[in-house]
């Protein structure tokens, strides 16, 4: 397949003081971008030409970085527009996710202390996540371009804790940052719709 970047599900500026139309046109426009001309360049004669993109971040783990690491950041970023929303985040969760939430992680308090934590960390670059594995909802965190897709497991709401995700709007303020993404931003629809296939 050919990686093409997808517009915003939203305007530049809907996501208002939580996440600045500066930031997405950097984050979306320079970064995004980069990661799908560049991925592009390294899938040329490679034998992930034609894979789906999940089959290209799977079989690339650990055996061709270049295609890996962009591969890999598509892919998250794919999902990290649509993780969020004007208006979203807070604690009016989708019934069944909320039920899933508080037998699998303790309650939706803990669940967003424990995100949060993971998010903050997450030493250099990389993501937090909520994630099924083995039918059981789980925190994790990876390094990088990594998600939980090459540790088994299928992610169904990730925060970008690269500097570039929250630089321009937080500085090094990530736990602010954090709180934000969870309490203001969330898509939790979105979330439950990757639940419901996961």
């Amino acid at each position: 397949m050919t990686f093409t970047l997808p517009p915003l599900p939203y305007a530049y500026d809907a996501l208002g003081q939580f996440m600045s139309k500066e930031t997405l046109e950097f984050h979306h426009d320079k970064h995004h971008q980069a990661y799908v001309t560049n991925g592009n360049n390294a899938l040329k004669g490679t034998e992930w030409e034609g894979k789906t993109l999940e089959e290209i971040v799977k079989g690339s783990f650990g055996k061709n970085p270049a295609v890996f690491n962009n591969a890999g950041q598509h892919y998250n970023h794919i999902h990290f527009w649509s993780w969020m929303k004007p208006n979203g985040g807070g604690t009016k969760l989708p019934a069944k996710l909320a039920k899933k939430i508080d037998e699998d992680l303790g309650g939706f308090d803990k669940f967003k202390a424990d995100f949060q934590a993971a998010g903050v960390g997450q030493f250099g670059s990389g993501w937090c996540w909520l994630q099924v594995k083995g039918g059981k909802l789980e925190i994790s965190k990876t390094p990088n371009g990594e998600n939980p897709l090459v540790h088994g497991a299928t992610p169904i709401l990730g925060c970008d804790v690269w500097e570039h995700s929250y630089y321009i709007d937080y500085r090094n303020r990530r736990p602010d940052y954090l709180k934000a993404f969870v309490e203001n931003l969330v898509n939790w629809e979105y979330v439950e719709s990757l639940f419901d296939k996961a």
